[in-house]
């Protein structure tokens, strides 16, 4: 399975008899022609079996284990690369490898290099370290094959993986860390790790660890309960991870079979390692390896193991912890500007809808802990030409509630006399009509602050910017932009959250400013956002997407029908409409405020997203 730049692998922990690679070898193939993968990985030693002792010396069972190799490859229907664990010979010494195959043929043999020797593990008894392995090849069955540090390639579809055996993985410096610096961007793990107490955690923080340092996937198959239970327990533990992130992860102590699947996006690495400047300058450091390229066949179709997260800004595991790390952020980032400026007094035009509602809970928050009389926060609000009773109501019930200092300034005769001043007929309801309620509550708010000695705190959230989906010199404008951080989707689950921890007394209307339609109310009160520009969840999927990932247009247009189950022609339009307003409005973002980043990515020009405001790209 391979299309569109993900790939799908799998991670397998077979049933298995210790010393018997006749029996075992019967169900690696069954399982390896049933995998639906473009790259399988068994455990260690999978063929003979991990927990074989004094065993590995006799020539039985090693005459067993390369005929067994032998059976494979003659029987593999797998179209994919096939990873498996055996004990073999080499300049007349045991050592523990992973052999990689591709249908009917060996492409290449990694030695284990780390060799553990102490606790419960004595593989120094049996096998020799790849470090003291001279030879570059290796006979097998009739044949030479590479042997070492291998690097294997596929070229046209970007993938390039190498190999760790267990205990490689805790050295201090692995060889994933110096194949990644040459260029691989998968490493693949065969394990036999036993299970006691406290072991699985540390060991998905390794794997993890491992994927976010070398930045790229990491499949980590491990051993299960059919080795022997002599002295050790192994538990068939397989991990997937990416970049630091967890994939796919089981661990069942399952008496049969056991096959886990997971997407990889190679796209996103290979856009996450353009943006990995260290990685750049590292250099790998006596360390030898060979090449081997190899070819993978793209299916016509692509089929994902899991729904594909259409709301990814958006915490879905540990949420009320994610809540107040971003809740700390915000609160905290706005209590050092306060401090640092010395100000008592905070001006904010709340309207009634998302954004200013959870830049005025943001502002409550900070006031309490800089004990700060809330009275301090001076919350504005300015009805106009399309405000509706629903979200004047909210306004005003929230700020009051919260004991705010509540003052209500309607623009309609300002906008009017502005109109007069510029020849504009108020019976034109174009931009200029809009625009200049924008900038009439911008100058409200900049002069209060000057007035009363305060901040004018900014509500617009990175959807907005990312969409220019503001008025220049008007709401785009503030001292300070507590959202320009959090995506629209993310500014729903913050309002949540705080309605169900820290705001209860208010928790109704919160949930009902959730729960209205967004709109500028510019030109009515049924005038609705996303009848303009879109859905939000679909642009901030595309915004995640982009940062993150680096997706070009046609992959998005791929994705997006699959995320959100729509056709080719709508995904199209929603990522034509998204890039022209992205690029075209740059130059908005371009003056934009202070404002903290508070996810692994925002549009701050001074910091993450720098582009000119005249790029060409639509």
């Amino acid at each position: 399975m391979l299309k569109n730049g993900f790939i799908k692998v799998a991670c397998v922990t077979p049933t298995l008899e210790v010393g018997n690679p006749n029996y075992n070898i019967k169900e690696i193939v069954k399982l390896a022609n049933e995998a639906k993968s473009s790259i399988t990985v068994f455990p260690e030693l999978c063929i003979s079996g991990y927990t074989c002792g004094d065993f590995f010396y006799q020539d039985s069972l090693l005459d067993d284990v390369y005929a067994a190799i032998e059976y494979f490859c003659i029987n593999n229907m797998n179209k994919g690369i096939v990873v498996l664990g055996a004990p073999l010979v080499c300049e007349g010494s045991l050592i523990n490898a992973a052999i990689v195959i591709q249908k009917h043929h060996i492409l290449g043999v990694v030695p284990k290099r780390t060799i553990p020797n102490n606790h419960e593990f004595y593989e120094k008894r049996w096998f020799k370290s790849a470090r003291n392995i001279s030879t570059t090849n290796i006979y097998i069955n009739g044949a030479y094959y590479p042997l070492g540090q291998i690097l294997f390639h596929e070229w046209e579809h970007n993938i390039h993986f190498g190999i760790e055996i267990c205990e490689d993985m805790w050295s201090s410096i692995t060889p994933a860390n110096n194949l990644a610096l040459c260029g691989a961007n998968m490493t693949i793990n065969l394990s036999a790790s036993n299970e006691v107490l406290g072991k699985a955690e540390i060991r998905r923080n390794t794997v993890l660890e491992n994927s976010r340092r070398n930045c790229g996937a990491y499949i980590y198959a491990s051993a299960g309960v059919n080795e022997s239970t002599s002295d050790t327990v192994y538990s068939g533990h397989n991990i997937v991870a990416c970049c630091g992130s967890l994939v796919k992860e089981t661990e069942n102590f399952s008496m049969d079979s056991e096959i886990i699947y997971a997407d990889i996006d190679i796209k996103m690495i290979e856009f996450a390692r353009r943006n990995q400047t260290d990685m750049h300058d590292d250099l790998a450091i006596d360390f030898k390896y060979q090449e081997v390229d190899f070819t993978l066949l793209e299916s016509e179709n692509y089929q994902f193991e899991n729904a594909i997260d259409n709301t990814p800004f958006v915490p879905k595991t540990n949420e009320l912890d994610a809540f107040n790390k971003i809740a700390s952020l915000q609160e905290y980032a706005l209590y050092k500007r306060l401090k640092h400026t010395g100000v008592k007094t905070l001006v904010i035009g709340v309207s009634g809808g998302l954004d200013s509602t959870l830049a005025l809970l943001v502002a409550v928050e900070a006031f309490k802990h800089l004990n700060l009389p809330l009275s301090g926060i001076i919350a504005v609000t300015m009805p106009g030409m399309g405000t509706s009773s629903r979200t004047k109501n909210n306004a005003t019930n929230m700020m009051e509630a919260l004991g705010l200092t509540v003052l209500e300034k309607p623009i309609k005769e300002a906008v009017l006399q502005h109109f007069k001043d510029i020849d504009h007929d108020p019976n034109v309801k174009d931009v200029t009509y809009e625009n200049v309620q924008a900038r009439i509550r911008t100058l409200i708010l900049m002069d209060l602050a000057n007035k009363f000695n305060g901040l004018v705190l900014g509500t617009g959230d990175m959807s907005e910017l990312a969409l220019g989906w503001c008025t220049y010199n008007g709401d785009q404008m503030s001292m300070y932009g507590i959202n320009a951080g959090i995506p629209k989707t993310l500014v729903r689950f913050m309002i949540k959250y705080y309605a169900l921890t820290k705001f209860k007394n208010i928790a109704a209307t919160l949930n009902d400013i959730i729960d209205t339609p967004i709109s500028p109310e510019l030109l009515g009160s049924d005038q609705k956002t996303e009848d303009s520009i879109g859905k939000y969840e679909i642009n901030d999927y595309i915004l995640y997407r982009y940062l993150n990932c680096g997706d070009s247009e046609e992959r998005l247009v791929y994705l997006l029908q699959e995320a959100f189950t729509i056709k080719e022609e709508e995904a199209q339009k929603y990522v034509k409409n998204f890039f022209f307003r992205f690029f075209t409005q740059q130059f908005k973002r371009q003056a934009t405020p202070d404002g903290p980043k508070i996810l692994n990515v925002s549009l701050a020009p001074r910091g993450d997203y720098r582009m000119p405001s005249d790029i060409k790209r639509w």
